[in-house]
C-alpha cells in the first residue's frame, strides 16, 4: 500500500471554498482504480491547515492517476473558469510497512 498526505495551507476566508471544492472530489475518487480510501481532514483547532490523506493499493495506481484525464480536471481550474484559493501545499508519500 502507497499513503500520500497533502498538507494545504490555506487562508481563512478561502477555507470554506476550498473544503466545498474538494467535497465535490469526494465522490469521484470512489471510481479512481487504485484509490483504497480519500479523507479531507481538518483541526478542531483554529488553524490555515488542511490535510488530503489518500491510500493507494500500489504507488502505480496513485502515479496513474495523477496523469489521468480526472486529476487534470479536478486540479486546473483556470480552464473551467472556477477561482482557484490560494494555498501552499506539503505533500508527504509513505510506503505502508504493515498496517491491521
Amino acid at each position: 500500500m502507497y499513503v500520500v498526505m497533502n498538507e494545504l495551507k490555506v487562508e481563512p476566508d478561502q477555507k470554506d471554498h476550498l473544503k466545498a471544492r474538494f467535497e465535490k472530489s469526494k465522490d469521484r475518487m470512489k471510481d479512481v482504480p487504485g484509490c483504497l480510501e480519500f479523507l479531507f481532514l481538518e483541526s478542531g483547532e483554529e488553524t490555515d491547515t488542511l490535510v488530503v490523506y489518500t491510500k493507494w493499493d500500489t504507488k502505480e495506481n496513485y502515479e496513474n492517476w495523477l496523469e489521468s484525464d480526472a486529476f487534470k480536471k479536478a486540479h486546473g481550474g483556470k480552464s473551467s473558469g472556477e477561482q482557484q484559493p490560494s494555498t501552499t501545499n506539503r505533500l508527504r508519500s509513505f510506503n505502508v510497512v504493515f498496517h491491521t
